[in-house]
């Protein structure tokens, strides 16, 4: 969430960040919370004087009764349990400003980098870089869906009979590709530097909280209500929880982090002919990347994310384009995203494969996530993170783009974690 102090000192630019967002009633709910920050501040000063007079009262009555003038002790006891009602009274409004306070920014999305453009959906999205070469695989190439169906890599009719719609069962040399794609983006994020780890695939609300999927995005997690917990729709809220609470060094930075977990999102609304198949489930594989930097090197550290993301799409010879999102396109808690989309040829459209962004303070305040700088004074963190890659829709584009008449032919470089060339 953004700082009251930052809400303070730059209330117009924050306006017009949440205008490129098209954020709905921006002015009155930042009057909002500047109203409750001036009432929390305002009673806070009270409190504290309050409180620093019935200190200052409990030890003149304790001279009083020392040098036996207990009439003019009794009287002031009586003002000090005056003053004890009127600070219990000021502590419960304290607690009910902080609380207004707390939900009023729990509201407010993230401010836009400047270079993020306005907008109101991803039809102004901006392409700003694009590579590979779309194969010509003449009338008769398949959707992958049809691909699954004709091998038997994929069965989601089965999946559907198990749980529902959205949960595929992958079989034979589909399962095993799978498998090999997870091992294969694990292996380049360890050799690019990121530590790998095996984290839970349910969080508390506090976890989710603190990352920005809670309350935002209540809607779309499975929530297991009896325990309380959360399936996590992405690797990033265990890994980024990891470090909340944290009291950094500035040598500690870069903190560079990848795991692979399976993603569960329930996707309400979603139907169609765009959400066939592969294209969007309720429960999905992932291989994420995160990273904790100092804000001097955020940025810098988002362009070496999407040259990572780029030499994965390389070495899979997929074609592959990267849009920056506008304004009205960009996640609750992100102030830049980098969104890559493969070209599905059997299907002709892109999908999204992976987002790379730059929450920068945003989740670090969430998260209470600091360092100390030089000054020895402490700081906000800058959070990143970014998939690397998102399975479904990379399993898709390759069994459409490399599907010849005699089967699918496997990417050179998943050959060894396969142990076959070719699906046929």
């Amino acid at each position: 969430m953004l700082q009251v102090q930052f809400i303070r000192d730059n209330k117009e630019t924050v306006l017009a960040g949440l205008a490129k967002r098209n954020f709905a009633n921006a002015a009155t709910i930042i009057e909002q919370v500047l109203t409750a920050d001036e009432n929390r501040r305002a009673t806070q000063v009270e409190l504290d004087n309050t409180l620093a007079e019935s200190n200052k009262l409990s030890k003149e009555i304790g001279g009083f009764f020392k040098s036996g003038e207990v009439q003019k002790a009794n009287l002031l006891k009586e003002k000090t349990v005056q003053l004890k009602e009127k600070s219990k009274e000021l502590g419960e409004n304290f607690n009910d400003f902080a609380e207004e306070l707390q939900t009023l920014l729990y509201q407010i999305p993230n401010i836009p980098h400047a270079s993020v453009k306005a907008g109101t959906s991803e039809e102004d999205n901006e392409n700003i870089f694009s590579e590979g070469t779309i194969p010509d695989l003449g009338e008769n190439a398949l959707p992958h869906w049809e691909l699954a169906k004709k091998y038997d890599i994929i069965d989601f009719e089965l999946g559907n009979k198990i749980t529902g719609a959205g949960f595929p069962v992958y079989k034979g040399k589909g399962a095993r590709l799978q498998r090999a794609l997870i091992n294969y983006f694990l292996d380049k994020n360890t050799k690019a530097g990121y530590t790998e780890v095996q984290v839970p695939h349910l969080v508390n609300t506090e976890s989710a909280t603190a990352t920005g999927q809670l309350p935002d995005k209540d809607g779309q997690m499975y929530h297991s209500t009896v325990d309380d917990l959360y399936l996590i729709p992405t690797a990033e809220i265990p890994i980024t929880n990891m470090f909340r609470g944290n009291l950094m060094q500035e040598t500690e930075f870069p903190i560079t982090v990848t795991g692979y977990t399976p993603c569960f999102r329930r996707e309400a609304g979603s139907y169609g002919a765009h959400v066939r198949g592969l294209n969007r489930l309720h429960q999905f594989d992932k291989v994420e990347i995160v990273r904790i930097e100092h804000p001097d090197n955020s940025y810098n550290a988002l362009n070496e994310m999407v040259e990572h993301i780029k030499d994965i799409l390389r070495d899979l010879k997929l074609p592959y384009r990267i849009l920056r999102l506008c304004g009205g396109d960009t996640g609750f808690t992100s102030a830049l995203t980098f969104d890559f989309e493969v070209f599905s040829t059997a299907q002709d459209r892109w999908l999204e494969i992976s987002s790379a962004s730059n929450f920068e303070s945003f989740q670090a305040n969430r998260l209470k996530l600091r360092f100390k700088n030089k000054e020895g004074k402490s700081e906000l963190a800058h959070t990143l993170n970014g998939s690397s890659l998102a399975l479904p829709r990379v399993l898709a584009g390759i069994l459409e783009n490399y599907q010849t008449a005699d089967g699918i032919k496997i990417p050179d470089a998943l050959v060894p974690y396969c142990g076959f060339d070719i699906i046929d």
